[in-house]
């Protein structure tokens, strides 16, 4: 057919960054990463995704919730964040504490919605409106090289004694 365009299928268009469309990313790449072998980088991604919403006014913090796994057998509270019809739980700074009502236990009768949307797509998303790269270096992680290597002794001549 002359004059007809047909797209790449498979590799869509990116998505604006919409309210509904980062909330669906932001629970896409949630779910995946309770999962993941390596979910550091999922975690930091909703992090810096949720609080970039919240600044805008996409996001806001609601209040702070008993934390379901707490470090060290110790109680820890984390912030409630709603944004769209979904809700997040992100770490709490110092500020929420003084600021957000503490709403106690989660309710676990509150479900977010389902949605479909591919991890891949989700992380092209955020990592667009993040600026985060999961090659990049982050703050406080080790340099990639060798890991789990077990230590060398070498022997040393008779000197030594």
């Amino acid at each position: 057919m002359k004059g007809v365009l047909y797209l790449n299928s498979h590799k869509p268009a990116p998505l604006q960054p919409t309210i509904e469309n980062l909330s669906y990313a932001v629970f896409t790449v949630n779910r995946h990463a309770k999962t993941a072998t390596n979910p550091k980088f999922l975690y930091l991604l909703k992090k810096k995704a949720l609080e970039k919403m919240i600044r805008e006014g996409k996001a806001l913090k609601v209040g702070l919730h008993f934390s379901e796994h707490p470090k060290y057998s110790q109680q820890q509270s984390d912030v409630l964040v709603k944004c769209g019809d979904y809700t997040f739980h992100i770490p709490p700074s110092k500020d929420d504490f003084k600021n957000l009502p503490h709403l106690g236990y989660l309710d676990h009768k509150t479900r977010n919605p389902k949605c479909r949307m591919p991890l891949s797509q989700a992380k092209q998303l955020l990592e667009q409106y993040t600026g985060l790269t999961e090659k990049q270096q982050h703050p406080g992680q080790p340099r990639t090289g060798r890991k789990n290597c077990k230590p060398v002794f070498k022997k040393l001549g008779d000197s030594f004694f």
